[in-house]
């Protein structure tokens, strides 16, 4: 799911507490080249201020005005663009993108309970994986486009098999008497995975003399967790580079004066810790990667040691490759764990010396790996 909720959060609860509907923008299906791709979010207030992207900024205006209507009425609209035609200028902007996009507008208010936004926020601040349903086409008068389908709750079980942690429907608005909608009829409907909706999964059925519908599940897009060990000058770039991405950063160092929260106002959690407590003091599944950079060899000698025996993936060093040489004959037989996973120094090479370069190369490096982008070499020269 193409989806950066985080942006959305500080526009929604500000008119969320004032008591003010939205609209909500679904990229639900693209053809071509596109700017984002399926499931990314676009949230529009009754004044025309919006938080996110679908376009690059490009359609947002037309956007607004047609979700003035979407919030009078409670009415969802899917509104398509297609600009496959490189020759057609749109509003004189020759946007050239050379793709189609369908958008789905639905509101957000309290006639809706807040949904789904309430259920993403409460599960992106669990960290729990989940998703939620929403009907994006219908044949069906008695299922209205833009109806929502909500997991009980938010569980807890790995979504990494492919399994969606999906439950059955708790709420489903507008439509939830239906007997068009019972257990029985949604068990009796297949997920069909469609490659043109990466990680969306769609289900179409004929369930009655009603017509036909399409209900899109919309999986979660949790943000990664950084560990960085070690809470000197130049960690701070690094975890304003990661906040920036929405990614939930946690700092460690043995150094009362160095692990001091306020110095990093963006990091989800800053702990005192000797490095070899880290693997009791936190989860080291719950994270994707690790940065070792504490600039005190006997610390990272430890820290290695400690995530050698994880299960992490990526393990970047901060530090010469002389110095990476040390640690790892240091640690003997433990390095061996370490080789498949380490990233030593750590970092694209991309230039520049200064302690924001070195953390953009950093934050850089581990993005591609998050991503499937980048294939992981040994820490070995």
């Amino acid at each position: 799911m193409d989806s950066e909720l985080g942006p959305l959060l500080p526009l929604f609860d500000r008119q969320r507490a004032a008591g003010r509907s939205m609209a909500l923008g679904i990229l639900v299906h693209t053809v071509g080249s596109t700017y984002r791709k399926p499931g990314a979010m676009l949230l529009i207030a009754g004044d025309g201020e919006y938080a996110g992207l679908i376009s690059g900024g490009c359609l947002e205006g037309d956007l607004g005005e047609r979700a003035e209507a979407v919030i009078a009425t409670g009415r969802a609209m899917l509104v398509t663009y297609d600009l496959r035609n490189s020759d057609d200028l749109v509003w004189g902007l020759g946007l050239g993108c050379e793709g189609a996009m369908h958008i789905l507008l639905l509101r957000v208010g309290p006639q809706e309970e807040w949904q789904p936004l309430a259920h993403l926020r409460a599960a992106l601040a669990a960290h729990s994986p989940t998703a939620v349903g929403i009907v994006t086409e219908s044949q069906d008068p008695r299922i209205p486009l833009g109806a929502l389908l909500l997991p009980q709750s938010a569980s807890a079980q790995s979504a990494s098999a492919g399994a969606l942690p999906f439950a059955l429907p708790r709420s489903l608005p507008a439509i939830a008497k239906s007997a068009l909608l019972e257990p029985r009829v949604l068990a009796a409907l297949t997920a069909v995975p469609d490659p043109a909706l990466p990680g969306v999964a769609a289900l179409d059925g004929v369930a009655g003399p009603g017509g036909s519908w399409k209900l899109t599940l919309l999986p979660l897009s949790l943000p990664p967790r950084l560990l960085l060990l070690g809470a000197g000058p130049d960690a701070l770039p690094v975890v304003d580079f990661a906040a920036r991405l929405q990614w939930r950063v946690t700092v460690v160092d043995h150094r009362p004066a160095y692990a001091v929260p306020s110095h990093f106002p963006s990091a989800e959690r800053v702990l005192l810790a000797r490095p070899e407590e880290i693997a009791q003091a936190l989860d080291l599944r719950h994270f994707a990667a690790a940065v070792v950079m504490s600039h005190h060899l006997p610390s990272d000698l430890e820290y290695l040691r400690v995530l050698s025996a994880s299960s992490l993936s990526y393990i970047g060093l901060l530090g010469p490759p002389a110095r990476r040489e040390k640690l790892l004959t240091e640690l003997g037989a433990e390095a061996e764990r370490l080789h498949p996973r380490l990233r030593a120094p750590v970092g694209f090479n991309l230039g520049g010396r200064t302690p924001e370069s070195i953390a953009l190369a950093i934050v850089a490096e581990v993005h591609a790996f998050v991503h499937g982008m980048q294939p992981m070499r040994s820490g070995a020269p």
